[in-house]
């Protein structure tokens, strides 16, 4: 470890002496005549290590959470992120993606007041400009329309040796978790956190039935474990039976394959009744399924959605009345379509939710740091698999759970890698 002298630049898997910045670092970047593929669009660059405004910190990565933003940012769809960052004066020409990371602040800005150097913390996404009148009206930030996601709208995210983010992002650093563990379920944790306890008159409680979809991913895996925590009762859907076992030990009571069902897709048109039969009589058999593991004819209360496209049809004709269908991405396409006459008549809701605020950070936080929620980190990738990382994602071919990525750490299991 390079801990006496102070070079300008470090290798991966070791770090500076705590408060020393030096002037380069390795980072995984995108650029815009890159896009496309994950494995194409991250290449590794030395840069310059940015300088903290006045309410902004840099932390040293010790580890990086890999998510849905890195395959978003390496496509530039929805967004042309090179584009986006002209608009806010950033004219570096390159993108540093990464939303979640594990690390010790090593300088501060002026204005911080919460935070100082050698802190270990968790960093997430949100941030909002705090002169917003929307904020300073102590409305929700996250209908600020200065509100935008760190390492995927903001630059010099995660996928660097050093961090630029601000005190609104950071929760303390569980201390029983290691630098991998910590720096993968907060992005997948807070998200789920919002959408099951956010949106008020349909709150998580006990005995509802809440049906995640993708529970063997980052946000199944985190989602199960709130819900089982509430006294809910979770139901997974998988894409192989392999994947039963990992989502039963979260706290799922039963699993379904939806490999076991053809009706996914873009909803038919109602007046054609020869393809709208075949969607109804494949969403009256997957229903059926819930049913069966539930023991009665209930249906579920919450429906936590992301893949969107394929599958929100049936999920807005499977929710209780009275329920909610939330949904936090699209990963499988932005178009939706699903009948409306069952939706308005059995008063169901369909809600938006996108990450989480500092206040849903920090109680999700304390379920971490209380030992209630696991990580469910099933895989820890070497740096230089970094873009290997996003391509078996982009390819539904990802581990289980959640994944991550050592930078400062050198290896898997360290909680401590400082001089």
């Amino acid at each position: 470890m390079q801990c006496e002298e102070k070079v300008k630049l470090y290798d991966i898997g070791t770090i500076p002496p705590l408060g020393h910045v030096p002037e380069k670092m390795r980072a995984w970047t995108i650029r815009e005549d890159r896009y496309g593929e994950p494995m194409t669009a991250f290449q590794e660059e030395i840069v310059d290590v940015p300088e903290p405004n006045d309410d902004e910190m840099l932390v040293c990565t010790m580890a990086a959470g890999i998510n849905y933003n890195g395959i978003w940012a390496a496509k530039g769809v929805p967004k042309n992120l090179i584009r986006d960052h002209k608009v806010y004066g950033d004219n570096t020409q390159f993108h540093i993606c990464g939303s979640e990371l594990s690390g010790i602040v090593y300088k501060v800005g002026k204005n911080i007041q919460r935070h100082k150097v050698g802190d270990r913390v968790v960093v997430g996404g949100p941030q909002w400009d705090y002169d917003c009148p929307v904020v300073k009206a102590g409305d929700d930030p996250m209908y600020s329309p200065s509100f935008r996601i760190w390492g995927y709208e903001i630059n010099y995210g995660a996928f660097g040796q050093f961090a630029l983010v601000r005190e609104e992002q950071i929760v303390p650093k569980p201390v029983h978790l290691s630098w991998d563990e910590a720096a993968s379920y907060i992005v997948s944790g807070v998200t789920s956190y919002r959408m099951l306890y956010h949106w008020k008159e349909n709150q998580v409680k006990p005995n509802d039935i809440v049906l995640v979809w993708g529970g063997a991913g980052g946000i199944g895996s985190m989602a199960i474990q709130i819900a089982k925590h509430a006294g809910a009762l979770p139901i997974a859907v998988v894409s192989d039976d392999s994947k039963f076992e990992f989502c039963i030990s979260l706290g799922a009571i039963g699993c379904i394959n939806r490999k076991d069902f053809d009706h996914w897709g873009v909803m038919p048109h109602w007046d054609d009744e020869r393809k709208y039969r075949k969607f109804l009589a494949g969403a009256i058999r997957f229903r059926k399924a819930i049913w069966k593991i539930i023991g009665e004819k209930r249906n579920p209360n919450i429906i936590v959605e992301h893949p969107g496209e394929n599958t929100l049809a049936t999920s807005a004709f499977i929710c209780q009345s009275g329920g909610m269908v939330v949904l936090c991405g699209g990963t499988t396409g932005y178009n939706a379509s699903f009948d409306l006459r069952p939706f308005w008549y059995f008063q169901k809701r369909f809600q938006g939710s996108h990450a989480g605020t500092t206040r849903d950070g920090l109680a999700f936080n304390a379920l971490v740091m209380n030992k209630n929620i696991s990580p469910a980190l099933t895989e820890v990738f070497p740096w230089k698999e970094l873009p290997h990382a996003h391509q078996l994602m982009a390819e539904n071919r990802h581990p289980m759970g959640n994944t991550a990525v050592l930078v400062g750490a050198a290896s898997r299991g360290e909680g401590n890698n400082g001089c």
